[in-house]
């Protein structure tokens, strides 16, 4: 779209001012000699091609477009380059003023004040200067306001770019102000703190992150970067990786910009990069239980074609392992492997995030345009994750591209034929979603051509175990420790667990298991505190019923102690392994023999 039809309104109102004052009639193309305002016939006219849009052509206003002066059209039946009107039905073009919109040296259109009746004719011809001298100033003021809307267009897109950056970072964005309250957060820090955007703007620093350095940062206007914070919350406390950063006017510190990344997450990244874990094929799949046998022989017919797949299950269950492995293993192995996470980009910038845009798609556009990801999987697979977030607008295309495996660029009209094979995955119920209208009924039978449902961990329990040992070696590696194992009161806890959050949920309540055992095996003092409440009591230890607190906690602690007496021995060097397995000293575990009656 050009600058001037971006602010038609203006220039319709520019025209029919310039009308009411001089009394003559007024065309105003842009520089693609589309007529984007007019008063009388030429109103009717806006949206067509001046001079048969020849912008090469010898007529009036092409050449005006490439000499950037104004002309003076006395007589139109004497100018051989007058160039045939818009005009019909009897009317004529008599004489002319027209004079070229500039902004910063390009001219963006044509001004021109027409007669069509003789008496606008006399008043051209007896002001003629005057009259040029008007019209190149409204021609500034068009071209001023065309300016005003292109840097509101740029402003735009930068900050719609701004706002993609910050929503697809992996980590959480705080933007505080100088008394410490919230302006901005992104969806990453929506879900590390279980809070809604709307609940966390405008809240004190303090109530999600209490004692954070940031606030030093307003004081001192010295940030921090990747420092490792504890913070204190409304709903507990939470294990952050920190940077802050203050931004200033003049010497005058405005506001600090906080990322924060939990702890245990970059700890797993760490481990990715190191381990060169990028890859995963079958045999990364663990589990021997008959539903994930019957789910992996599956997945591997499925690898060895091309058909799309649709992947359907709970919050952690594999999903994309599943779809990498069916990639890793097929024929396109050796291709690209491209995942759109489809909730993670504003719907506005989807579009171009999947299917690229050309050069001047947009104010801001990249000068060279950019590809999109369906063309940078060409060759490979494409994972479109979290499928039941894509808005509708955008379903109807991606329809299209599945059916055609082709598309045009946003702002574009060249085909791109893409070869990419289509993994879509999801948790949500896309057959509700069909039913509340939010999803298309036929995307979705394009999408599950070939259907695979992940099961979750509770429903497969005899694959606990393996994981459970999977995890504590990935971990020992890891962290650099030579656990063993775990109690068999701790694989009770652990195989009795609902696990709502499945096989990602097992490997972290591992992965805290690892970071607190004392000894060579983790017990249920190393489980999680969300496992324990959960926790199935034996029959041999019934649930306290109207029992006080202290006393439970005697009564548990008395159970520990007795039971690593009995692995130990009852010598006093035995006592001295149970202490310091315990991580207390030798005299205070003598004292709380003596407290809980242990002898």
């Amino acid at each position: 779209m050009s600058l001037l039809m971006d602010i038609s309104s203006g220039v319709q109102q520019v025209a029919e001012a310039i009308s009411i004052v001089i009394g003559v009639e007024v065309e105003i193309v842009d520089d693609e000699l589309t007529v984007v305002g007019g008063t009388g016939a030429y109103r009717g006219k806006v949206g067509e091609k001046e001079e048969f849009g020849r912008l090469d052509g010898e007529y009036l206003y092409a050449r005006m477009l490439r000499s950037g002066a104004t002309a003076y059209i006395e007589d139109t039946d004497k100018c051989p380059h007058y160039g045939a009107s818009l005009l019909t039905e009897g009317a004529r073009e008599l004489s002319e003023i027209c004079t070229p919109i500039k902004l910063h040296d390009a001219v963006i259109g044509v001004i021109g004040l027409v007669a069509v009746r003789e008496a606008q004719r006399a008043v051209l011809i007896g002001r003629h200067e005057n009259m040029a001298v008007f019209v190149e100033k409204m021609a500034d003021l068009l071209a001023a306001k065309a300016g005003q809307r292109a840097l509101l267009n740029a402003a735009e897109s930068a900050r719609n770019e701004l706002i993609t950056v910050i929503e697809a970072t992996h980590e959480g964005i705080f933007d505080i102000d100088r008394n410490g309250y919230i302006k901005h957060c992104n969806r990453r820090a929506e879900k590390l703190f279980s809070a809604s955007r709307s609940d966390i703007i405008g809240s004190h620093i303090n109530e999600y992150m209490r004692g954070a350095r940031a606030l030093d940062a307003i004081r001192t206007g010295k940030g921090c970067t990747e420092r490792e914070e504890v913070c204190k919350t409304r709903k507990g406390t939470r294990h952050f990786i920190v940077t802050a950063r203050p931004y200033c006017d003049g010497e005058e510190v405005r506001g600090v910009v906080i990322s924060f990344r939990d702890i245990e997450e970059a700890q797993k990244l760490a481990y990715s990069i190191n381990t060169g874990a990028l890859k995963y094929t079958f045999d990364d799949i663990i589990g021997e239980s008959e539903s994930m046998l019957r789910i992996k022989n599956q997945a591997m017919m499925i690898a060895r074609g091309s058909s799309t797949v649709l992947i359907t299950g709970e919050s952690g269950t594999g999903k994309e392992m599943f779809a990498k492995a069916i990639h890793y293993s097929g024929p396109r192995g050796g291709g690209p492997f491209v995942t759109v996470n489809c909730g993670a980009i504003p719907e506005n910038l989807l579009e171009s995030e999947l299917f690229g845009y050309e050069k001047g798609a947009f104010t801001g556009a990249g000068e060279r345009g950019k590809a999109g990801k369906f063309e940078l999987a060409d060759g490979g697979s494409i994972l479109l994750d979290e499928i039941g977030d894509m808005p509708l607008h955008l379903q109807v295309k991606l329809l299209h591209v599945l059916q055609n495996m082709r598309f045009e660029r946003v702002g574009g009209n060249k085909t791109v034929i893409a070869d990419a094979r289509v993994i879509a995955a999801t948790n949500r119920d896309l057959e509700e979603m069909i039913r509340n209208g939010s999803f298309r009924e036929d995307l979705y039978y394009r999408l599950s051509v070939i259907p695979l449902t992940t099961p979750p961990l509770r429903g497969r329990r005899e694959d606990i175990r393996l994981l459970m040992k999977h995890f504590l070696a990935k971990y020992n590696a890891f962290m650099n420790k030579t656990i063993v194992g775990f109690t068999e009161r701790a694989e009770s806890i652990y195989e009795n667990h609902s696990w709502p959050g499945n096989v990602r949920e097992l490997e972290n309540a591992v992965e805290y298991g690892v970071n607190m055992v004392c000894g060579d095996r983790i017990d249920a003092d190393a489980v999680p505190a969300r496992l324990l409440r959960g926790e199935a009591a034996p029959a041999d230890r019934p649930r306290a019923s109207g029992i006080p607190l202290s006393e439970q906690l005697r009564s548990y602690e008395k159970e520990i102690i007795a039971k690593r007496l009995k692995q130990y021995g009852n010598t006093g060097r035995a006592k001295d392994a149970v202490a310091k397995e315990l991580g207390i000293s030798r005299a205070t575990l003598y004292r709380r023999l003596a407290e809980i009656d242990i002898t």
